[in-house]
């Protein structure tokens, strides 16, 4: 795992973990989840610490040093907001703006309501 390092971690690994995440809901379980599976690997990448003549592993906030704050989810919503810049700025006659600022005729089904993209949005916004 320490051959990938950490920009093969950037490439290859986070890339395909988030493949069209911003156009995907993404809820708290799967945030948690890719918050799991990023330390799993950077772990292996960046291994164990040394102090005073014993070995353990580097804690979350070690980690998240090290790689400057840039984990998978917080690339996920740069992403995210990025993309809705650009639906922002296109013209009103683009099929995907309409797509996307079209309200369905019929009325939601009983129950809680579902998560929508728009949901996750307003969320990175605030």
């Amino acid at each position: 795992m320490r051959v990938l390092g950490i920009d093969g971690y950037r490439t290859v690994i986070r890339t395909r973990v988030i493949y069209a995440s911003e156009r995907r809901v993404v809820k708290e379980n799967i945030i948690r989840k890719l918050l799991v599976f990023g330390r799993k690997i950077l772990r292996g990448i960046f291994g164990p610490k040394k102090e005073n003549q014993t070995w353990r592993i580097k804690n979350n906030e070690e980690l998240d040093k090290l790689i400057k704050h840039e984990n998978a989810v917080n690339y996920i919503k740069a992403q995210r907001l990025s993309w809705f810049g650009h639906i922002q700025r296109m013209p009103e006659a683009r099929a995907i703006k309409k797509i996307f600022k079209c309200n369905p005729l019929t009325t939601r089904p009983r129950g809680r309501p579902k998560y929508r993209g728009e949901d996750n949005i307003i969320q990175d916004l605030g």
